[in-house]
């Protein structure tokens, strides 16, 4: 996610209100691209949303560990729990898609995998959009 925003003096901690904004962006853009997954079936529809929330949900779990408090004294705690966060979020992302092909089925692989880049780009585009 685009947690960092530049500045003159550097690269400052994004805000948590801005990182559940993007959170949301990434949910309205999961449900959007679901929609208009509609004109080539429900298995596609049904894929794409899952890919989304995979993304969405995964999102929400690392912002939700990194702006919990914490002490700006210490930065190595800070990046400690950037580390972690990303960590977390990658296992939990492969336990996620393991278990849609084990237990989804049909399965639109293209649209799985579409609407969950798409939503991962997301941010990107929404900070771009803000500034």
């Amino acid at each position: 996610l685009a947690w960092y925003r530049g500045t003159e003096a550097g690269m400052d901690l994004a805000n948590s209100s801005q990182a559940y904004r993007l959170i949301s962006a990434q949910l309205v853009t999961t449900l959007i691209a679901a929609l208009l997954l509609i004109f080539l079936g429900w298995v596609h529809v049904w894929s794409g949303l899952v890919g989304g929330m995979i993304a969405t949900l995964t999102n929400a779990v690392f912002a939700a560990r990194v702006f919990v408090r914490y002490r700006a004294q210490d930065p190595t705690r800070l990046l400690g729990r950037f580390y972690g966060a990303e960590l977390i979020k990658l296992a939990l992302t492969a336990l996620l898609f393991a278990g849609v092909f084990i237990w989804l089925e049909p399965l639109s692989p293209g649209a799985l995998f579409g609407v969950f880049l798409l939503v991962q780009i997301t941010p990107m585009l929404v900070v771009h959009a803000w500034d």
